[in-house]
């Protein structure tokens, strides 16, 4: 194996932990935002019951969105096989350009693995679009500039 399957696979691994992180973090919130309405109890004063009832509903609510969100990256990732080697700029594709390297994969932002940065990003995302079926040694316009692919893996 080498030093760059090495890296595809380290950034995986650091993609995984992030979508993983982001879960745990939103299982939390919807549980906090369940146990905040559950508990809310009636009082004398029948509006303030509600509308607090209420609030914790839509909290509930918006963690549930960013729960399928999370999901999404995680099933998104699962897509992609990390030890094969890619000779276009695709899912799954490290891409070193004249603007730095690229893990085409989910928005992760930025990573770092043996000591360099790499940006995890979607196959949808504006750079990665740019880039996309492009082989090393082609150019691609990025932000009204050229963008020179220096290696694909």
């Amino acid at each position: 194996m080498n030093d760059t399957s090495l890296i595809k696979l380290q950034l995986y691994t650091l993609c995984e932990q992030y979508v993983q992180d982001r879960l745990s973090a939103v299982q939390a919130a919807v549980q906090a935002a369940q146990e905040s309405a559950n508990s809310e109890t009636k009082s004398s004063a029948g509006d303030k019951y509600e509308t607090g009832r209420a609030m914790a509903q839509n909290e509930r609510d918006r963690n549930l969105v960013q729960l399928q969100q999370a999901r999404q990256l995680q099933a998104e990732l699962q897509r992609i096989d990390p030890t094969k080697s890619c000779d276009t700029v695709r899912p799954g594709a490290l891409v070193q350009t004249s603007m730095g390297w690229f893990f085409i994969s989910i928005s992760a932002g930025k990573l770092t693995a043996g000591g360099t940065d790499y940006f995890a990003v979607s196959a949808a995302a504006p750079v990665a679009a740019a880039l996309s079926g492009k082989r090393t040694g082609e150019e691609a316009g990025f932000n009204g500039k050229p963008v020179r692919i220096l290696s694909v893996a």
